[in-house]
């Protein structure tokens, strides 16, 4: 078959002219393959999750409904992209066949790969839900997706688990932009610290800000404050909840000797978070959005409301040497790495 557009417009079904990710609807069949794209079968989805929270409430926390509400999304998109937050996640699969024009890559029919494009711009299609795991926002099926010639991912690992890999790769921009953002002496704030992502940044900050900086992890739950002590992960804990945003002003300056940060970090799962991000921010400052139920609406305007001069930047979910940059951290922090084996490798 011909080749299609390396970005996927050739799978657009509506509207016409969309990218992948915008369009309401693509082309999830299988049994066309073009010359610039891979066939892989599915074995895992991680759904993003800020999506899977939203899924899971929407089912009141019955695991049926939430694979028929999988099943349904993907069956009306040909896509996993959660029509509230819009995002999907990433795919664990084993490369079935590869097109003629990509013979060059670094892949072999038989490999076991992650995807690191989003579920929401990547053609999928469900045989079978096989087990809904809402622990882990993991869902195992028999199914198939392709990756464009534009799509980025990663071979698994042969020194971890592919479970913790697979938690690993699906939070990896979160840490890798951090490392990118945070310098020496800076003072930063992570919201949401005790997640997959929060922690992985926590981890990137501490290594950043040298004796001289400060890292500052908030969480809502006690439950966190154990390993994040232990694992030497923050210099201060804030029990604060993102959704009062003037709560977490106060609890940070407290935290920070009456100063505002100079970084934010928002790993928060939940919607409604952006002036939580914002406010304990200094002028010039950083606020990185890496959540997914962000409203960059609500964030740009609530900004300008309390007249604050921020950098605020989109949670790109890829920055170079993401994944290589993830997967290390958990080589080099023993501690790190035995923490998620006991809560992400089911």
């Amino acid at each position: 078959m011909a080749s299609g557009c390396k970005y996927g417009t050739h799978r657009v079904i509506e509207p016409v002219g969309a990218m992948p990710q915008t369009a309401q609807r693509i082309d999830n069949d299988m049994s066309k393959l073009y010359d610039n794209e891979i066939l892989l079968d599915v074995i895992a989805l991680n759904v993003d999750s800020a999506s899977f929270t939203q899924i899971e409430e929407e089912a009141g926390h019955d695991v049926d409904k939430i694979g028929k509400k999988i099943m349904s999304i993907v069956a009306e998109r040909g896509k996993q992209q959660n029509p509230v937050t819009g995002s999907g996640g990433m795919f664990i699969g084993t490369v079935a066949k590869i097109g003629s024009a990509l013979k060059d890559r670094d892949l072999k029919v038989g490999d076991k790969i992650a995807s690191l494009v989003s579920l929401s711009l990547t053609p999928l299609k469900i045989n079978k839900i096989l087990k809904v795991m809402p622990e882990v926002d993991r869902v195992l099926i028999d199914g198939q997706a392709i990756l464009f010639e534009s799509g980025i991912y990663a071979k698994l690992p042969e020194d971890m688990d592919e479970g913790l890999a697979l938690a690993a790769l699906d939070i990896a921009g979160a840490p890798a932009q951090t490392a990118k953002l945070v310098k020496p002496g800076d003072s930063v704030l992570i919201l949401g610290a005790g997640g997959k992502s929060g922690l992985m940044c926590c981890y990137e900050a501490m290594k950043r800000v040298g004796p001289t900086g400060k890292v500052i992890a908030n969480i809502r739950r006690e439950k966190y404050i154990k390993p994040l002590r232990e694992m030497h992960l923050c210099h201060e804990i804030v029990m604060a909840d993102a959704g009062k945003p003037i709560d977490m002003l106060d609890a940070v300056l407290k935290a920070n000797n009456g100063k505002e940060v100079d970084i934010v970090i928002n790993c928060v799962n939940i919607p409604g978070t952006e002036m939580a991000s914002i406010l304990p921010v200094r002028d010039n400052g950083i606020v990185y959005f890496f959540s997914m139920a962000t409203s960059f609406t609500r964030a740009a305007l609530g900004a300008e409301g309390i007249g604050k001069d921020v950098l605020m930047i989109i949670g790109n979910g890829y920055t170079k040497d993401h994944a290589e940059i993830t997967l290390w951290e958990l080589r080099e922090n023993a501690q790190l790495r035995k923490y998620f084996e006991e809560q992400y490798v089911k």
